[in-house]
């Protein structure tokens, strides 16, 4: 019996989100093509029939929400608006949040991969570029601009939610890993130009919030 219309599609689709929180948990290395096609709920004899290689799946696993319309977060209660003119702090607080932090196997690659893709091909170390670059593209639209270029704020801010995640995670004390996630964001959305009198998307205030992170 023949594969319904878009069988494929959907099967190339799971190998890459069985890849991206393998790889996010466990790093390149670390995984092998059985784990990510049992994943998937595939056999080992069919992946290449969808990739000619595993760094070639590591290439499309780089993709983020910046770059793939169809990457859906799974960090509960964070949403970011990619159409929205106030996208900039959203990104900001989606990236620094306690629920990026925590779900590393649905991380924004960047976070989880950047020292496998140091290590990587050209076109491995292109593709976490072009990620980049879009985080870039979407903060840049929306930032003040009033201290400087927008191009470099929206580098730097960039950077320090990247950065400031990879740090954190990489810190034995919790408490100090999230105080330093505070910092960053604080530090990020000021360069935005987004600390004044603004508020969370969900209505909340930045000392709201963190009472209720605190509680959970």
């Amino acid at each position: 019996m023949p594969y319904p219309a878009g069988h494929r599609n959907e099967m190339r689709k799971e190998i890459v989100q069985s890849a991206r929180r393998l790889f996010n948990r466990h790093g390149f290395d670390g995984v092998s093509l059985n784990q990510i096609m049992a994943g998937a709920g595939l056999t080992h004899g069919g992946f290449y029939s969808y990739f000619k290689s595993k760094s070639d799946l590591y290439v499309e696993v780089l993709g983020c929400f910046f770059t793939d319309p169809e990457w859906k977060s799974c960090w509960e209660g964070v949403e970011v608006d990619l159409s929205s003119g106030d996208v900039g702090p959203q990104v900001v607080r989606a990236y620094l949040s306690r629920q990026h932090f925590e779900d590393v196997e649905n991380s924004c690659p960047m976070t989880a991969l950047p020292t496998d893709v140091a290590r990587s091909s050209l076109s491995t170390k292109r593709a976490f570029e072009t990620v980049f670059r879009a985080m870039v593209s979407v903060l840049e639209r929306s930032a003040a601009g009033n201290s400087g270029p927008r191009r470099h704020q929206a580098q730097a801010i960039a950077a320090l939610c990247v950065g400031g995640m990879v740090v954190a995670r990489a810190m034995a004390d919790r408490s100090y890993a999230d105080e330093l996630r505070d910092a960053c964001m604080t530090v990020a959305l000021q360069l935005g130009g987004w600390a004044n009198g603004r508020k969370f998307k969900n209505g909340e205030s930045k000392r709201a919030q963190r009472a209720r992170a605190a509680a959970s």
